[in-house]
């Protein structure tokens, strides 16, 4: 079972809307995967690495309007300091991207 958590614990969780900008492969990671660069509004443009290759090309994630955590501590990841956490939806194909139902404007916090 999971554990519950009370409405203080979840408002600490940073989710913002952001649009992908740039994605190419990360050929130095150690399972398949791209590094990709968000835009946040306010919050800026921010990198991480996603194993989301089984999916995705690099091309069809620019332009598209996803959902990272922005207050995790940055983390090494081979050469890339990643700066938010991409999610998504793990499925037999590969991770599936959290994105939103329609557009909205970058940095807007998941309520």
């Amino acid at each position: 079972m999971t554990e519950l958590i009370d409405w203080n614990d979840f408002t600490k969780v940073v989710m913002l809307a952001g649009t992908v900008t740039r994605a190419e492969a990360f050929p130095e990671a150690r399972r398949p995967a791209y590094r990709i660069w968000v835009d946040f509004g306010e919050y800026g443009e921010r990198k991480t690495s996603a194993q989301v290759t089984g999916v995705y090309t690099a091309e069809e994630l620019v332009g598209r309007q996803v959902i990272g955590v922005v207050n995790f501590p940055e983390k090494q990841i081979g050469p890339l300091r990643s700066q938010f956490l991409l999610t998504g939806f793990h499925t037999d194909e590969g991770v599936v991207i959290a994105t939103t139902e329609r557009t909205v404007p970058n940095g807007t916090r998941l309520a």
